[in-house]
């Protein structure tokens, strides 16, 4: 059985990371070309695909880790287990508040006379009322959890069933309830706000909805358990063309019952519908399979060593991807007119929108932020300092 680590893999994680840091970092949220927003409720973009394909290869990933151990599950596999998932969790969660503390601060700077003492106390404690408790690393965090638990405990010939039965309740659960549509008496939101407080979700269009809600977290489950299988297949060959021809397949199908399924719950990001796993899980594994084709069997690498700089410590560079965003959106400068501006707009404002317009703009300051993040990952990558979450 291969063990050795797939190039493809690598890069496509890469490719995940980088896409999920340009879509989070325009120049403007009001100068985005159409591929680079989210879709607004039911439907799909480019941009809702970077997310579902990262839990992907989550799945993948985890199969072929496991799979060094004899998928064994003892105390000590379960506390590693526990203390990464906690931790991912704590980061993500760390992450929101250093946010919200950023934004604070920048806010009561251009409002108030307090000093830099007082900004930061307010700022750091007092709106912790406000603080997401969810996210991207947190939801991340509970699927990495159930997911493996699942992979180790349970026999993985009843792994598909558990798939299905996932997808199948959860489909059951939203129609019968009402939920396809964005409202508060929404299930997701419903629970949210029961669990954690509206104070402390993501609000779209002024509803209290957070797209990475706990309930919608159980399609994630199944999503990376696909992962799981496409690992299986990667592992049940030495032989790349072998591996890349099961991927197709596997992939081709599971995108098809995926948009069959979208007449029965319609493909939504936000509610992470189970069409939604499906065609995502679909379109990722057939990626990973043409990667897998141009890498490690024709043998092309160059081309693919910048997102292989990525992949190789992908929660490393999205967390510092995100603590660099939150610092050029609120650290700035009060112009001569007496204005405050960020950074981030005074490059795009000033410079940026000058010479590109504002849609080509916005993107070019999203690409120059990837780059950015890229000087950041090259001495990790070069000198092999792989940061483990």
């Amino acid at each position: 059985m291969q063990k050795q680590r797939l190039l493809s893999l690598d890069v496509l994680r890469g490719i995940t990371i980088a896409g999920m840091i340009m879509v989070n970092n325009p120049g403007s949220w009001g100068s985005i070309y159409a591929p680079l927003r989210h879709a607004e409720w039911d439907g799909l973009t480019p941009t809702d695909l970077v997310f579902p394909f990262f839990m992907f290869i989550m799945g993948v990933s985890m199969y072929i880790s496991y799979s060094k151990f004899d998928f064994q599950f003892n105390r000590n596999t379960f506390l590693k287990l526990l203390k990464r998932s906690v931790l991912l969790f704590l980061i993500g969660l760390l992450l929101n508040w250093f946010g919200l503390t950023c934004r604070h601060m920048s806010s009561l700077a251009q409002t108030t006379d307090y000093s830099w003492f007082q900004r930061l106390y307010e700022s750091a404690f007092y709106y912790l009322k406000e603080l997401r408790i969810l996210g991207v690393l947190q939801r991340l965090a509970i699927v990495n959890f159930c997911g493996s638990l699942i992979l180790l405990t349970i026999k993985k010939k009843y792994i598909p069933y558990i798939i299905f039965g996932i997808l199948l309740g959860y489909s059951i659960i939203m129609l019968f309830t009402g939920s396809l549509t964005l409202s508060t008496e929404n299930i997701i939101a419903y629970i949210d706000s029961v669990i954690l407080g509206e104070s402390h979700m993501y609000h779209i269009n002024g509803i209290a909805f957070d797209p990475e809600g706990l309930f919608s977290t159980l399609p994630c489950i199944a999503h990376v358990l696909i992962g799981v299988m496409a690992g299986s297949y990667i592992l049940i060959t030495e032989d790349n063309k072998e591996r890349m021809e099961q991927l197709f397949i596997f992939g081709t199908l599971i995108m098809v019952l995926g948009f069959l399924w979208h007449y029965v719950t319609p493909i939504n990001k936000t509610l992470w519908s189970s069409s939604y796993t499906l065609v995502t899980c679909g379109l990722a594994s057939l990626l990973l399979s043409i990667l897998l084709w141009i890498i490690d069997v024709q043998g092309y690498t160059k081309p693919t060593r910048f997102f292989e700089a990525f992949g190789v410590n992908p929660m490393a560079i999205f967390v510092m991807g995100g603590i660099l965003s939150n610092l050029v959106s609120n650290i700035g400068i009060t112009l001569a007119n007496g204005t405050w501006i960020s950074l981030k707009g005074l490059i795009y404002n000033y410079i940026n929108v000058p010479i590109f317009g504002e849609k080509l703009g916005s993107l070019i300051f999203a690409l120059c932020f990837i780059l950015t993040c890229y000087l950041i990952a090259l001495p990790l990558y070069k000198k092999k300092i792989y940061i483990k979450l």
